[in-house]
């Protein structure tokens, strides 16, 4: 079976679905528009894209990358099913390209419609939709699902292991006051912690404590920063009704979590010794959560929500052969 993943990896979550079909002995690729660059021939080009782009709406860069998944599907030939995230990013006519090379042609939405608007893909285009966002698997009848745990279940740790009461790292958006918040209330508590701000510029008004860096952070890196801490913070969007994947890294990593998700409350792994909901506006903390042990889940429940599982449900009916 051949299996293509279409992408823009900013993040390197999505390469663990191409990982996890491999481990199945699938024949599985990753076109990853997130590695596609274009450089301008000349600054004239660069010119002529920016009016081209002011006046037509028409991005050379976006045609030249749409350009680039047809050419690396060109060479893969056909696929017995492919999967797009995030597919409002590709227009119309290149979906339709795009589903001519295969038998099976499978959309998985990472953000809710209110932030990122897919009604023009919604005629026949996907054989399967699926959404993490319950609000649009009531409005649409998309198939619902969540993301995943894609690590291996990380050693419960002592508190003696850890370095930091909480951690949290953010890119620069409307989140940042709710972030702002919890650091001051984590100060008025005196729990020490690790929250980190990605972005091209720096914030005014930024708690001193926080730290602020322009480049992202690589997984391995990341790795080390969340094993350092005893509680993640999990700072959703407006609109926002699925979890987000801070969620699956305090259920790999066996952490206590924050969030200001309230739909978490609904699902089968939550736990108010684990998991605390606090209001975006006004975060109440107690130092006392921070005092008592995670609990472990069952695994029967934690296995649902792996990446393993995921794999099967998106790509797999029950009488497939895998």
């Amino acid at each position: 079976m051949k299996i293509c993943l279409i992408s823009f990896d900013h993040w390197e979550y999505d390469q663990h679905i191409v990982r996890a079909l491999k481990d199945k002995n699938i024949e599985a690729y990753h076109i990853n528009t997130g590695k596609f660059k274009y450089k301008y021939p000349t600054p004239f080009h660069k010119i002529t894209n920016f009016l081209s782009k002011v006046v037509f709406k028409r991005n050379i860069k976006k045609i030249k990358q749409q350009q680039y998944i047809l050419k690396e599907l060109n060479k893969l030939g056909t696929q017995d099913k492919i999967l797009v995230i995030n597919p409002e990013l590709i227009p119309v006519a290149i979906h339709k390209k795009i589903k001519s090379y295969t038998k099976e042609y499978i959309a998985y939405l990472y953000d809710s419609s209110k932030r990122y608007p897919i009604d023009h893909l919604l005629d026949n285009i996907f054989d399967k939709i699926l959404s993490f966002d319950s609000d649009d698997v009531a409005q649409y009848g998309f198939s619902p699902i969540s993301n995943y745990i894609y690590m291996d279940k990380k050693p419960l740790q002592q508190p003696n292991e850890v370095t930091y009461g909480a951690f949290m790292i953010l890119s620069i958006d409307e989140r940042l006051q709710t972030l702002n918040a919890i650091a001051n209330r984590l100060d008025t508590i005196n729990i020490n912690y690790n929250f980190m701000l990605v972005g091209k510029h720096k914030p005014t008004g930024l708690n001193t404590n926080i730290s602020y860096q322009r480049d992202i952070i690589k997984l391995d890196r990341l790795d080390e920063y969340m094993s350092n801490a005893k509680v993640f913070i999990d700072i959703v969007r407006v609109n926002q009704t699925g979890l987000s994947f801070r969620v699956f890294d305090a259920l790999c990593y066996q952490k206590k979590l924050i969030t200001t998700n309230k739909t978490i409350k609904d699902y089968d792994f939550y736990n108010p010794n684990n998991i605390l909901i606090v209001d975006a506006d006004n975060p109440i903390i107690e130092a006392s959560f921070f005092e008592t042990p995670y609990e472990p889940l069952d695994e029967n429940i934690y296995y649902k929500y792996t990446i393993d599982n995921w794999v099967n449900t998106v790509f797999f009916d029950k009488g497939d052969t895998i």
